[in-house]
């Protein structure tokens, strides 16, 4: 595979950057296979960072953000600049290693490098846009204003369904602000992680700004507890499951430092009887199987209108019969299989339940025999109220709910879970669409009408609310977390007068 050695990835890589070091190597480090999901392959091995490489790679980007806090903005974002520019040349072998290696289809592996090109490109402008207030000062000859500093060494842990952007959208937005990054990533996708940090160091070297992208592949027992726990790291950006970032936002708020957590989703599309419905099918069958339902902002559920309902579900079907199942290098084909055989022994656990009710499988519900962890994408008819359907399964299960009132049901069985990221709703009723984005609707981050729930763009701020962790990344404001206010007052008079007309002595 020439693509892999295009990005620096050979059989046996290093597993952690630091000092003028560079790459680990040596004896007293454990070994990480990486495995093809298509086929249950080895395809190379890192060595796994230990405690001592840990503290050595923080150590060099503490020492880095002593100077690199200095940098002007502008001049960090040219930096950014070229990072975007270095992953426009190498997005063809990059998407390939994320399809390879993680095993979502090629034209989405080739889509989430595409995000860490836009997500630099929206940093770049940022870089020039760091603003702060001006503010009017009740005491005479007094100004007010913030600033906005940069915080510190960021720590970013990344989940496996989006091994590459989810560091991109942290670290360009961190650079920029002035923050150097050590990256935790999945141990189920090392070589992604080993490829971009290559890309990232020939950049940062160029600058002069080497310690700025940090990475250790290693054991969350061993450098993940030392990252939550490190005070020296007073944010750190979590995507993962609820369960963990609970643990790690107890770990870090216990020190007081801050998070950002990007958690479960049990997304959800409201289809209501005036839908387009070859666009609802469309976008609802995309955000059911896109990524073999491993995406953050997979649609879990579907809440259809009774009257539509049996359309509905006629169109879907066909829709799924149109689902080409296999090698996700292949452009053909639509969905690939599940990360590993544990992601493939939950979906099935779930689907155990789901007979224990005796819910009607409408499609699929079963393994797909051959090599690699496939499984056939499948369709329940449930109840709103049924507990697996409240809980998240990083599968491709998709729930259908029938419904009659918009108000009291649809809406009501739409928040009734305890997640919170992703919505949708397909209607041309302007009232249901309103209705769906004011407070007494869509309780996510994310609201959309006549769109699905997955495929958000970087300029908006991404993330939700309830147990999907109340954080937001990538667009918008989402910056301001990187770095730290502070208010300023200058005094350009003669007098120390004190704010609310206090005297203290003559």
């Amino acid at each position: 595979m020439d693509f892999l050695t295009e990005l620096g990835i050979q059989d046996v890589n290093k597993g952690a950057c630091y000092g003028a070091d560079g790459w680990i190597s040596g004896d007293g480090r454990d070994e990480l296979v990486s495995y093809n999901p298509a086929t249950g392959e080895r395809i190379a091995s890192v060595l796994q960072a230990n405690e001592d490489d840990y503290a050595a790679v923080m150590t060099k980007a503490t020492e880095a953000f002593k100077t690199f806090r200095m940098v002007p903005a502008p001049v960090r974002g040219e930096m950014i600049r070229e990072l975007g520019n270095a992953l426009r040349e190498k997005k063809e072998p990059l998407g390939k290693l994320v399809s390879l290696e993680m095993g979502k289809i090629y034209a989405e592996g080739l889509g989430e490098v595409q995000e860490m090109i836009d997500i630099c490109d929206f940093a770049v402008g940022l870089s020039r846009q760091l603003y702060g207030n001006t503010i009017k000062s009740e005491r005479p000859r007094h100004r007010m204003m913030e600033q906005w500093q940069p915080l510190g060494v960021v720590g970013i842990v990344t989940a496996f369904n989006f091994p590459v952007a989810v560091w991109a959208w942290n670290a360009a937005l961190a650079a920029v602000c002035g923050d150097p990054v050590i990256w935790k990533p999945s141990s189920e996708c090392p070589l992604t992680a080993i490829a971009v940090q290559n890309i990232a160091n020939d950049v940062a070297k160029k600058h002069g700004y080497e310690g700025v992208f940090n990475l250790v592949v290693g054991k969350g027992r061993v450098v993940g507890e030392r990252l939550i726990n490190d005070s020296r790291i007073p944010l750190v950006s979590f995507t993962g499951s609820t369960p963990m970032g609970k643990r790690v936002g107890e770990v870090v708020g216990q020190r007081l430092g801050s998070t950002i957590l990007e958690l479960g989703g049990n997304n959800c599309v409201i289809v209501a009887p005036s839908a387009n419905l070859e666009m609802a099918v469309r976008s609802v069958m995309f955000g059911a199987v896109g990524t073999a339902g491993q995406r953050c902002t997979s649609t879990r559920r579907v809440i259809v209108h009774k009257s539509i309902a049996d359309e509905f579900m006629n169109r879907l079907l066909a829709a799924y019969k149109q689902v080409k199942i296999g090698d996700p290098l292949d452009a053909s084909t639509l969905m690939g299989p599940l990360v590993n055989e544990a992601a493939r022994g939950d979906m099935f656990r779930a689907l155990d339940q789901l007979k224990a009710k005796n819910a009607e499988i409408v499609v699929g519900g079963d393994k797909i025999d051959g090599p690699g962890f496939f499984v056939e994408p499948t369709i329940v008819k449930a109840e709103h109220d049924w507990e697996i359907v409240h809980n998240e399964t990083f599968a491709p299960i998709l729930y259908i709910l029938e419904y009659e009132d918009f108000e009291n049901e649809a809406l009501a069985w739409h928040n009734e879970v305890p997640q919170g990221l992703s919505s949708g709703i397909f209607t041309n009723d302007v009232i249901e669409a309103e209705l769906f984005m004011s407070p007494m609707g869509s309780d996510c981050g994310i609201a959309n009408v006549n769109l699905g729930t997955s495929g958000a763009e970087i300029g908006g701020a991404f993330g939700g609310e309830k147990e999907t962790g109340g954080g937001r990344e990538s667009g918008s404001d989402a910056w301001k977390a990187y770095m730290r206010r502070q208010t300023n007052t200058i005094n350009y008079s003669h007098d120390l007068p004190l704010a609310q007309g206090i005297t203290f002595g003559d």
